[in-house]
């Protein structure tokens, strides 16, 4: 008999888009069953139950998801948050493309249109209030 996986990821998490969709779902919902995140997806991208079944088998053999059992049905919750996928997708999306310069990804975003004035306004704010290398915490 296998244990079930309680605790969560403590590793880089890269999902694709529908693995996203169902993690989603569960970082919504919270614990969920199968039925129920099938009927969200059904709505929302027409997937199958059996679809959704297979993408929630895989993403707990990962590790990403835990299962319990609930009388007939299976339950799933999500053991990655999204900070976390979002900082591992974030970091990978950054090492493959801009070779881990950060600066490079922001001039892309800001050259691209892709950050609206009003945003950049925020990320400067934010910056500001990031110690800087080489400072000395007290």
């Amino acid at each position: 008999m296998t244990v079930p996986k309680t605790e969560p990821v403590e590793r880089d998490v890269a999902l694709s888009d529908l693995q996203i969709a169902v993690m989603r779902v569960l970082w919504r919902q919270g614990e969920t069953s199968v039925t129920d995140v099938a009927a969200v997806l059904a709505e929302e991208r027409g997937l199958k139950y059996t679809t959704v079944a297979t993408l929630l088998t895989r993403l707990e053999k990962r590790g990403v998801v835990g299962q319990r059992r609930d009388g007939r049905q299976l339950v799933y919750r999500a053991l990655a948050s999204e900070p976390q996928v979002r900082r591992s997708m974030v970091a990978d999306l950054l090492g493959s493309l801009f070779g881990g310069d950060a600066r490079e990804l922001v001039a892309h975003l800001v050259n691209e249109s892709e950050i609206a004035p009003g945003d950049l306004e925020r990320v400067r704010k934010q910056l500001a209030k990031m110690p800087r290398k080489g400072d000395i915490k007290s």
